[in-house]
């Protein structure tokens, strides 16, 4: 018996909290990791694991050989990198998971040439608003707004993208142009509803140093935000969109930016969409992790630098 296969085995269970979880997580059949807890069982004489036809449960002692054994195969990983003298060579599978609109718009576009660089990696890339958990989930990277941000986890911003308010030329000659945040209570506002619970996103604004949300009269909601920009395009009312979605519909004139410094009587600014890069914990940023932040930080910084932003750390 492969004694390290066998306990990365019954990690990958406990991890995933099923056999069938572990075996899609490891490539291999539910009867084959199965067989090979039962070998591990019968290795060290005591059963790891309760099982039943529609549960799963660690027994007193797989909860103590769990803790004893849990860091094994990652300690065991850094310590091969750590004298590796391929370490540039990055290969093996390697899971991204983003928020929809970003891993759309932005991420999918931008993975193909990390792809390039790195041949022998096989990339995956999961876009979802739903929870994400690194563990059970086995994603070793994941791109998170603030809301989803969580306790436990090691998130760093990488970039903080302008926010654009904006509405369709036949609204704004229907029903006027706001000139400032208290105006959005005269007009008909697009509101964002967060996929995972139901918020709805408020409109932040940085006036003189101050953060205040905006008093928003919303007549619209939709949890897709790709569709509150159609919705905004076909003179709904006034939309809040990330850059990366709006650009496409102000470049064709199908949306006009509002509240812009060349035609705002305040000094407001719209607080940016901020984008964190998570990982579980610090034994989580691998080569891999650590190469694909370098290289997407390389890019972003490109196309939105930290000088032609108001950030809210500023």
């Amino acid at each position: 018996m492969d004694l390290f296969a066998a306990i990365n085995s019954f990690i990958k269970v406990v991890e995933a909290g099923s056999i069938a979880g572990a075996a899609k997580n490891l490539g291999l059949s539910a009867a084959a990791v199965s067989q090979t807890i039962n070998r591990l069982e019968t290795h060290l004489g005591t059963r790891l694991l309760q099982r039943t036809t529609r549960s799963m449960a660690l027994t007193e002692d797989g909860n103590i050989y769990y803790a004893k054994v849990q860091r094994i195969v990652t300690d065991l990983e850094l310590a091969h990198r750590a004298i590796s003298h391929s370490d540039t060579e990055l290969q093996g599978r390697f899971s991204i998971a983003s928020t929809a609109a970003f891993g759309r718009h932005v991420l999918a576009p931008l993975v193909a040439g990390f792809a390039s660089r790195h041949p022998r990696l096989t990339l995956e890339l999961s876009i979802t608003d739903s929870k994400i958990n690194h563990i059970q989930n086995s994603i070793d990277l994941s791109l998170r707004i603030r809301p989803q941000l969580e306790d436990g986890i090691i998130a760093r911003k990488i970039v903080s993208v302008p926010f654009i308010i904006c509405a369709s030329p036949a609204y704004l000659e229907r029903a006027g142009w706001p000139n400032s945040p208290e105006d959005l209570q005269q007009h008909a506002c697009l509101g964002f509803r967060y996929p995972l619970d139901g918020r709805f996103l408020r409109w932040g604004f940085i006036n003189n140093g101050q953060h205040a949300y905006a008093t928003l009269n919303v007549t619209a909601t939709s949890d897709d935000i790709d569709a509150l920009a159609q919705m905004a395009a076909h003179g709904a009312g006034v939309a809040r969109l990330a850059e990366f979605i709006a650009a496409p519909y102000l470049e064709s004139g199908q949306l006009i930016p509002l509240l812009q410094r060349s035609h705002s009587t305040t000094e407001s600014y719209t607080e940016p969409l901020d984008i964190y890069a998570c990982v579980q914990d610090r034994a989580a940023m691998t080569p891999k992790v650590k190469a694909f932040i370098r290289y997407l930080t390389e890019h972003l910084e490109t196309r939105w630098p930290k000088a032609n932003i108001f950030t809210s750390d500023q």
